[in-house]
């Protein structure tokens, strides 16, 4: 009885196996554009956000096998009049020029008409949704974070149809958000990242929180480089630092659906209707690697850490900037970057070697 037991156990064991193929791979040796494109933009990723998205080698470029995402300030570029007063516009007039992303005035800002500084922040933000997209299969991005007052890098993943609808009935998958802050800023600092999957049938509708989990390290994850993992499959996904069974954020596919899950107003129909539990996260994802700067969306929260702006301010940007004596100095040249050394990505082939008669 306990042979049969064992060999139960190792059948079930090795029909679970899976054979990996690697399908990308980028060390990094130099930014090529052909795969990572640069979003254009002002519109502060949808939260208000301080930074302009640019496609300059101030602000993304590669040194030493890594690529560099630098945050650099706006006067610099452009002067401080025009940064304070005059108008930016990115329309561009080709297509490798073109802006990216006209929402929030994304395109075009006036800060004459609108009594608030132009974004004071230079910074980067590049994707694979171009050139690579992939469904189930497991990631390791090797990459050291910034540090720094407010800086806000992520390495997350968006869909590359949208097949249930828009943001976020097709889902976000966050592998790694930070702060630059200290570790001992009470929101969270540079110690700390989160996993999060993003879902719902409508923005007010996020369930976010019901798929979100905080890793807290030891020291300063800007002190050293480590591995961001990603293992996804039609049954489950997890993420990982450095091996994968240093588990961060955990989410089975197999007991109930995200409508299930979500247990959503009756106002709204399931977007995921007909499709297996892992919908939406059951569709192709590309990668996009940023590195943000303040916002009023709540992530660095009010009346914690001598933040020097207020959300409900309608000209927060002009006291970040205002205010810059208290957090630029925390800004220590290439410490303030996020550095990605390399991004891996294998799928998963099965291994059906043995076969139970």
């Amino acid at each position: 009885m306990a042979n049969t037991l064992v060999l139960t156990f190792m059948l079930v064991f090795i029909s679970n196996i899976y054979a990996e193929t690697l399908i990308f791979e980028e060390n990094f040796n130099q930014l090529d554009l052909s795969r990572w494109k640069h979003e254009l933009t002002l519109a502060g990723g949808g939260n208000w956000e301080f930074e302009w998205y640019v496609n300059n080698r101030s602000n993304s470029y590669t040194k030493n096998g890594s690529l560099y995402i630098m945050p650099t300030m706006t006067e610099d570029a452009i002067g401080t009049t025009t940064m304070q007063t005059g108008e930016i516009n990115i329309w561009g007039g080709s297509p490798a020029d073109e802006c990216t992303g006209n929402y929030f005035y994304g395109c075009d800002r006036n800060a004459a008409g609108s009594g608030n500084y132009n974004n004071p922040i230079r910074s980067a933000r590049i994707r694979t949704a171009e050139s690579f997209s992939f469904k189930y299969g497991r990631v390791e991005v090797r990459a050291q974070l910034p540090k720094g007052d407010w800086l806000w890098p992520a390495i997350w993943m968006l869909p590359k149809y949208n097949w249930y609808g828009n943001w976020p009935a097709s889902g976000e998958i966050d592998i790694m958000e930070s702060r630059g802050n200290s570790p001992n800023y009470n929101a969270g600092g540079n110690n700390q990242f989160a996993s999060t999957l993003h879902w719902g049938p409508d923005w007010a509708d996020n369930r976010y929180e019901m798929t979100h989990s905080v890793y807290n390290n030891p020291t300063s994850l800007g002190d050293d480089y480590h591995i961001y993992g990603l293992y996804w499959n039609s049954d489950k996904l997890f993420t990982y630092i450095d091996d994968p069974s240093n588990v961060v954020l955990n989410v089975d596919f197999t007991t109930q659906s995200f409508w299930q899950k979500g247990n959503f107003p009756s106002v709204f129909s399931n977007p995921w209707v007909g499709e297996p539990n892992s919908a939406p996260f059951n569709q192709e994802f590309f990668f996009t690697i940023n590195l943000a700067v303040g916002g009023t969306n709540g992530y660095f929260p009010d009346g914690v850490g001598n933040k020097p702006w207020s959300d409900s301010d309608p000209h927060c940007i002009n006291s970040f900037w205002n205010n810059r004596g208290s957090w630029l100095p925390t800004w220590n040249g290439e410490d303030a970057a996020l550095k990605v050394d390399y991004i891996k990505v294998w799928s998963f082939d099965p291994v059906n070697e043995i076969e139970v008669e």
